[in-house]
């Protein structure tokens, strides 16, 4: 007896990599390599000696910033001798390679990053708009390792070093080291800008510097609120 189907086009991706696409939603993980911080809920398959443990939000300076903030991330750490298969709600999967460099990223697009690396949570505006948006924080991974990060959709990265660069604050994902943030408010249509008219989009990031920014083609959920906790921070919060 046997099976006939066209499932081999689905067959296990092997690249030599530790983080390896095994399509377009799905990531794989050789855990020999070294273990990562992974999202937690977040896994939907391994093979071979895999271990979980439940790190929550990274200690307990991290949780009270997540509480404070509403940004942060709630990771499991995972170790062990095989192969562990990730993914989150069918999203994009993006994989990028930190050298000793530095990112800010919206937690709620953390999939899966090398133990290797740092992460914090970090005020990004404390001038007139950010107070007006009710503060604004992202997560800062830093150091060298791979990062693994979700789009609701196909992304566009976008140079800012090659023209004056703006995102809506909830569609931006992460940007690079190099690159300055400013956030500005829009009054094309004056202070009743703020309600209707204009653009529509009240609060808008500013990009300048040496880098790019990660743009995905959703807005998601209202993620812009106050600093205790219940508006999500600037970008939500990971398995908040």
């Amino acid at each position: 007896m046997a099976i006939r189907s066209n499932l081999d086009q689905y067959a296990e991706n092997e690249t030599g990599e530790q983080f390896t696409r095994q399509n377009s939603k799905l990531l794989k993980i050789e855990l020999a390599a070294g273990g990562v911080h992974a999202k937690r809920g977040s896994m939907v398959a391994y093979q071979g000696d895999v271990k979980f443990e439940n790190k929550g939000s990274g200690g307990l300076g991290k949780m009270l910033k997540k509480a404070a903030t509403g940004e942060g991330a709630d990771m499991m750490h995972a170790t062990g001798n095989g192969e562990l298969f990730i993914a989150d709600d069918a999203k994009d999967v993006h994989i990028l390679y930190l050298e000793n460099d530095t990112m800010s990223v919206n937690g709620a697009n953390i999939l899966a990053f090398n133990e290797s690396i740092a992460w914090d949570i970090k005020r990004l505006s404390s001038g007139a708009a950010g107070m007006m948006a009710g503060g604004l924080y992202n997560m800062q991974l830093q150091g060298t390792g791979f990062v693994a990060l979700t789009t609701d959709g196909p992304p566009v990265m976008l140079d800012v070093a090659s023209a004056p660069t703006f995102g809506d604050a909830q569609a931006v994902v992460m940007w690079s080291g190099g690159v300055q943030m400013q956030l500005k408010t829009d009054t094309t249509g004056g202070l009743k800008s703020m309600v209707r008219g204009g653009t529509g989009e009240t609060f808008q990031m500013a990009f300048g510097g040496q880098g790019f920014v990660l743009v995905q083609p959703s807005e998601g959920r209202p993620q812009i609120g106050g600093g205790d906790g219940g508006g999500g921070g600037l970008l939500g919060a990971l398995g908040g």
